[in-house]
């Protein structure tokens, strides 16, 4: 095999890091080369009808078709990619591209263009695709800012695609925009075989055909209705029934899939919290990123006579547009390492947060060009941090062999929201209007109007995003919120990492989502409950038993097979309802999975004889992983789960009991591995959940104070209270200087009362020095270098400005 061909790497296998930043500049190029083809029909939208002989309702099906075929065409490319090879259906995809590019080069007629951008439409699955490839391939120190820029792609080519399709459409004819779509894809289509290797990472199985027709017609009406209701009238009889029809189908298809073996989408997967809420996040950040696309250009091309229009060209529009493009780039990174750092969830409320302030922002400038080229880059800044934090989320929550059919399913309720945004926005201006001669145009309340809604639309998704789990919680939240990924397969004594496993803890390092002793950094959100899972994780257990109490869902309909059956139960032998009981082959792939009803009874089916992990956890339990043999006869495995403890606690001041803030607190069990990380609240109020009963260190610490470690033995279940006072801890600063100025290199030795040795330390060159955390009491400092010095001092508290000089005889 030549080396231009690189080999399939082995799952969990990186490329060579040489290598690594061509494979992700590959994938990037690939990603804004979908986006771009999404945007380059934007110039000529207003040309169609007289360019396509149709009417302006018929036209608007070179728009509509595309969003109906990628609506359909990524869950679908996401679940074959996970079935046969990502690469290969990326290059399926860029093919279709091109083959869709072309159709509509060659067209004059409406129905072959609207055929040729349909074609385009099923290209929109590359970007899943090329993050999930980016998870199989990429090394774990890579991969959080390389699925960063593939995720912001999306934005990138719709901010750089508008300016660079004004030019095209200005100087060259309207089929030249097509052409360049088809180059672009081509040039693709060459380099992904070339750069790119493909992963062994299979999730196998059979295609969910009906699930895929089920879905394509749930989303068709979904999406058609949204898209052309402001056409046909939101009260029609026509929008009324398709969005009826969507519920209908929708709702029979989902019970189909839990019912399904093989389901196209997994539905136990997508409920898991870290999944669900992400997703609806992905909904609103999608709304507020296109709200911003349909806003600004109109404002900037509206005539100056109006007041409030800036009477701009097309061409001009999108070179304001196309900063924020650059900065969703340049932002990429930073997600990336704010995820490391805080955790993916702390990234995605930061998008948030930054987007609301720019629309906040857009209402009261919007005056001058320079005003929208700074909203424009605001709100590019925070989707930048949103869309970088957001495979990161998902890639924490499901199995490598579920990872293009999951970001698949991410994109496509980024695509709902878009929707979304289009018919709101469309709604808003087309009754906000003001006069202009004989035409009715969009007026300044009406802009402003849809700002506000882009500002409220990030607000919800930091509401949203704040039922998140946090960093603590995110690694085994899968676990305890509906099922457990195959990748605790390891957890079995003597059996190696699998592939999968590898692959799986690669993506979750280098996202920022720790393993279940990770030492998360100083600072980051404590693992106590936040009101978020005070609400969901009732509500998660609450559709889990409504799930088992159907019959056939809690088992997925399955027919056949060597069924496994047993209870799950808790401390005292009490039945623990609602417990994940997941089965798995010895090679990490998911055969089974089962939700426990009230009476902590389950039932599992492997698909053949032979040894296999049963894994059992539930919320408030450490999990279990156990090897069972399966054989002709049905098998029987009872699962004990240990309970889990909490510890709690105030941090004060031994000098008078004032209460310590931003005091830092670390649980490390008797080994010394660290378990759990938090900082003190206002109150010195420290809290932590999911602990193990048996004896830990509690280790505290904070600026002015003496750190202290303190042994405590965890109960058996609930809270154990440990409450700390630290003694204040002095400092001694100074310099050592001789005749000619600072010392450098000069030793200082600190002596307590009693003759020991406290500290030592060299100055730099500026001769300072600094001793801290000392008690109160009286010290000697000694500084040597020229003949010693010794000097003795009481310390009562911060002692500055104790200088030394230092002298040779007779000078």
């Amino acid at each position: 095999m030549s080396p231009a061909h690189p080999r399939p790497a082995e799952a969990g296998e990186p490329v060579a890091g040489g290598r690594a930043p061509l494979v992700v500049a590959v994938l990037a190029f690939g990603g804004i080369v979908v986006a771009l083809m999404q945007t380059l029909v934007i110039p000529i939208v207003p040309e169609l009808p007289r360019l396509l002989h149709a009417s302006a309702s018929d036209a608007a099906w070179a728009v509509t078709a595309t969003l109906l075929a990628a609506a359909v065409a990524t869950p679908v490319t996401g679940r074959l990619g996970d079935m046969y090879g990502k690469r290969r259906m990326l290059l399926v995809s860029i093919a279709l591209l091109v083959a869709g590019s072309v159709t509509a080069a060659l067209s004059d007629s409406l129905a072959w263009t609207i055929a040729g951008r349909a074609l385009q439409g099923l290209a929109s699955g590359v970007i899943p695709l090329g993050i999930s490839i980016m998870r199989d391939e990429l090394p774990a120190e890579r991969l959080g800012a390389a699925t960063a820029l593939m995720s912001a792609s999306l934005g990138v080519g719709g901010a750089l695609g508008l300016p660079a399709a004004a030019l095209i459409a200005d100087h060259l004819d309207w089929h030249a925009l097509f052409w360049t779509s088809a180059a672009l894809g081509a040039v693709a289509g060459v380099l992904v075989p070339l750069v790119v290797p493909e992963s062994a990472v299979r999730g196998g199985g059979r295609f969910d055909a009906v699930g895929a027709l089920g879905m394509a017609a749930g989303l068709v009406c979904l999406l058609l209705a949204i898209s052309k209701g402001g056409d046909w009238g939101w009260g029609s009889a026509t929008t009324l029934g398709l969005f009826a029809a969507a519920v209908v189908v929708l709702l029979l298809w989902g019970v189909l899939e839990l019912r399904v073996r093989e389901p196209l989408v997994d539905l136990r997967t997508t409920a898991r919290r870290q999944v669900l809420v992400t997703n609806l996040a992905s909904t609103a950040f999608g709304f507020s990123m296109f709200a911003m696309s349909l806003v600004l250009p109109q404002l900037l091309q509206l005539p100056e006579v109006t007041g409030y229009g800036l009477g701009r060209s097309l061409l001009d529009a999108g070179l304001v547009m196309a900063p924020a493009g650059l900065v969703m780039m340049a932002v990429a990174p930073l997600s990336a390492a704010l995820s490391r750092t805080a955790g993916p969830k702390v990234t995605l409320m930061t998008g948030a947060v930054v987007v609301a302030a720019g629309y906040a922002l857009a209402v009261v400038l919007m005056a001058e060009v320079w005003h929208l080229v700074l909203v424009s880059c605001v709100i590019g800044a925070g989707i930048g941090f949103a869309y970088g934090a957001m495979p990161a989320l998902i890639m924490g929550a499901v199995d490598a062999s579920e990872t293009a059919a999951a970001n698949s399913l991410n994109t496509l309720m980024r695509s709902i929201g878009t929707a979304v945004a289009s018919a709101v926005a469309g709604v808003v201006l087309a009754r906000m209007t003001t006069p202009f001669g004989s035409l009715a145009l969009p007026s300044r309340d009406g802009f402003r109007t849809v700002m506000a809604i882009g500002s409220g639309a990030a607000v919800l998704a930091l509401v949203v995003a704040a039922f998140l789990p946090g960093r603590g919680r995110a690694a085994t939240g899968g676990a305890r919120e509906a099922a457990v990924s195959p990748t605790a397969a390891p957890a079995v004594a003597g059996a190696p990492p699998t592939d999968t496993a590898r692959t799986d803890e690669k993506a979750r390092s280098a996202v920022g989502i720790d393993g279940p002793r990770a030492d998360p950094a100083p600072g980051t959100e404590p693992p106590e409950r936040t009101v978020g899972s005070a609400v969901a994780v009732p509500l998660a257990r609450a559709v889990a038993e409504l799930v088992a109490t159907v019959p056939g869902l809690a088992e997925g309909g399955r027919a056949g097979g060597h069924p496994v059956r047993g209870h799950v139960r808790g401390a005292g032998n009490s039945p623990v309802a609602g417990a994940a009981v997941t089965l798995i082959s010895l090679g990490g792939r998911q055969v089974d999975r089962a939700v426990a009803d009230a009476r902590g009874a389950y039932t599992v089916e492997a698909p053949g004889e032979g040894t296999y992990v049963l894994i059992a956890a539930a919320e408030g339990h450490q999990p279990q992983a156990t090897t069972i043999v399966v054989g002709a006869d049905p098998a029987t495995h009872d699962v004990l789960l240990g309970s889990t403890c909490g510890l709690a606690g105030t941090v004060r001041s031994a000098d008078g009991g004032v209460p310590v803030a931003g005091a830092v607190v670390v649980v490390t069990d008797v080994r010394g591995d660290v378990l759990a990380t938090t900082r003190t609240d206002g109150l010195g109020a420290y809290a932590f959940t999911d602990l193990v009963p048996g004896p830990v260190t509690l280790a505290v610490s904070s600026p002015k104070h003496r750190p202290l470690a303190l042994p405590v033995e965890m109960a058996d279940s609930g809270t154990t209270r440990a409450d700390v006072e630290l003694r204040p801890g002095a400092q001694v600063r100074g310099t050592v200087h001789a005749a000619g100025g600072p010392l450098g290199d000069a030793r200082v030795t600190l002596v307590d009362a009693a003759g020991n040795v406290v500290a030592t330390t060299t100055t730099g060159p500026d001769g300072a020095y600094a001793f801290s955390d000392l008690d109160t009491g009286a010290y000697t400092v000694i500084a040597t270098g020229y003949p010693p010095q010794a000097a003795g001092i009481d310390v009562g508290g911060d002692m500055d400005g104790h200088d030394i000089a230092l002298a040779h005889p007779g000078d």
